[in-house]
């Protein structure tokens, strides 16, 4: 068994950062939806801007609003307007080919592909 990529939305923008929350990344769960996540799941947070990685678990934002934020500590480092993948894995005895949600600056889907 290994830990494998199971899903990431790509080029998303972080659209607001929250340092008064108990941590966590809200995602549009629209986005969410598409992209495999579970409400509560760990994802790896990775910032195209700055390099920083982290990890979190996922919170429901409102649907189709476009919504990344960066809550709690981690609002520290990867700050609003910086671009993010937001990747999830999975454990399995086989590879997989992970979906992957391609958004453009608005985080509207621009593609999804598996």
């Amino acid at each position: 068994m290994k830990f494998v990529l199971n899903s990431k939305i790509f080029k998303a923008t972080v659209t607001q950062a929250n340092l008064n929350y108990q941590g966590s990344i809200t995602i549009d769960t629209e986005l969410c939806d598409k992209a495999g996540f579970w409400i509560g799941e760990k994802v790896l947070v990775v910032s195209n801007t700055t390099g920083t990685r982290l990890e979190t678990y996922v919170i429901p934002g409102k649907p189709d609003s476009g919504i990344i934020c960066v809550n709690g500590a981690a609002s520290h480092i990867i700050k609003e307007g910086e671009e993010i993948i937001i990747m999830g894995f999975i454990l399995s005895d086989k590879p997989i080919n992970p979906k992957i949600v391609f958004v453009d600056k608005d985080n509207k889907i621009i593609k999804i592909t598996q």
